[in-house]
Parts: C-alpha cells; sequence; structure tokens
C-alpha cells in the first residue's frame, strides 16, 4: 500500500487490520451457518421433491384412466365448479441476514381435504383418486416453492459471503499485514541512520575539541 511510513500511519493501519480480522472472522462462522441450514434445506427439498413427483405421477395415472372411462363432458363438467379455494398469504423471515419467503395457504372451507366439488355416481373411482392425490400434495407443493426459493436466495449469500471472506484472507490482511511490516522496518532503518549520525556527529565534535585543545597548548 501506498503510505507513508510514518508511527501515525502505523497505528492506523494495524487498527484497520484488527478490524479486518474481527470481520473475517464474524463472515467466516456466517458463511458456516448459512451452509450447515443450506445443506438442511437441500435435504428438505430433495424429500418434499420426490414426494411431490410421486404424488403428482400418481394423480396423472388416476386422470388418464378417469379419462378413457368418462366422456370430456362428463370430465369437464365434474370439474367445472371446484368446492375449495385457495389464497396464499406470503410473507418472510430473517436467517442469517437473507430474507427468505414464508408461504401460507389458507383454504376457503375449513377441511382442507374436502375437494370433491361433485357427486360420485357418475364418475369414475380414478378421478376421485387423481383429485385426492392433487389435494393431499397442495400443501407439500407451496412448502417444495418456499424451500427452492430459500435456496436459491441463501445460495446467492453464501456465494457472497464466500467472495468477501477470501477478499479479506487473501487480499486485504495480507496487505495490511505486509505494509505494517514495511513500515516498522523504514522506522528501524531511520532509527539506525539517526542513531549513527548522532554518533557520527559525537565523534566529530570530540574531535574537533581534541584538535583545539592542541591548539590552545602550542600557542601557551
Amino acid at each position: 500500500m501506498n503510505v507513508n511510513p510514518t508511527r501515525m500511519e502505523m497505528a492506523k493501519l494495524k487498527k484497520k487490520l484488527a478490524t479486518a480480522r474481527r470481520g473475517h472472522r464474524l463472515l467466516k462462522d456466517k458463511r458456516d451457518e448459512l451452509m450447515r441450514g443450506f445443506l438442511e434445506l437441500v435435504r428438505e427439498n430433495l424429500s418434499l421433491r420426490n414426494e411431490v413427483e410421486a404424488a403428482i405421477k400418481s394423480a396423472n395415472a388416476h386422470m388418464a384412466i378417469a379419462g378413457s372411462l368418462m366422456s370430456p363432458v362428463q370430465l369437464e363438467t365434474a370439474l367445472m365448479m371446484p368446492k375449495q379455494s385457495v389464497s396464499l398469504d406470503v410473507g418472510e423471515k430473517n436467517v442469517m441476514s437473507v430474507r427468505i419467503p414464508v408461504f401460507r395457504p389458507k383454504f376457503r372451507v375449513t377441511d382442507e381435504k374436502d375437494v370433491f366439488s361433485y357427486g360420485f355416481a357418475f364418475t369414475s373411482s380414478e378421478l376421485d383418486g387423481a383429485v385426492s392425490e392433487l389435494g393431499a400434495v397442495f400443501e407439500k407443493m407451496v412448502r417444495l416453492a418456499e424451500v427452492e426459493k430459500s435456496c436459491q436466495l441463501m445460495s446467492a449469500e453464501i456465494e457472497r459471503t464466500r467472495r468477501r471472506v477470501n477478499a479479506l484472507e487473501h487480499v486485504m490482511i495480507p496487505r495490511y499485514e505486509e505494509t505494517i511490516r514495511f513500515i516498522a522496518m523504514k522506522l528501524s532503518e531511520n532509527e539506525r541512520s539517526t542513531t549513527v549520525r548522532l554518533m557520527k556527529s559525537k565523534d566529530l565534535m570530540i574531535k574537533q575539541k581534541i584538535e583545539k585543545d592542541r591548539e590552545n597548548g602550542k600557542a601557551q
């Protein structure tokens, strides 16, 4: 760093170095905690995705069979007026300075499992299975969306924190340390130069005094 090699400048750099080391330690702790939370979310995401995909696959299979057993008009009529309606409250929570979303589904009726909007007399039981499967997996789908978005946000924050940690560890802190060593070396060199000059000045003064005493002795 291009600085004046003075004691005041070295004191400022030492304060900056202490702050950088403290910040580096805090950022490392933050990175480690973010990684721990991120891995937990990744495991939950994998489990939820497997469950959701399996349920959707099963529902599609039921719907395909129902479509083969019922006419398109019957199928469309049965699903035309859904009994259940849902709204989604979107909030957020702060996890290590990362604002991750919180999704809360709200159903119109008390029993969110009550999803059948048609009578059972003229419909296939396969349609019941498809609707039931989709109704049962809905909340997991909402949670999956919440977890996946949280993973994206935490991953981005981990990357930003990692870059800051690396910048402090491999650039800023070594630069401060090197500059402090340089200033300390310069100050030590200046002190030695000053000592040498003082010693030479003292020797010169002594020599001059001796010569003067000799001249005074000869004059007498």
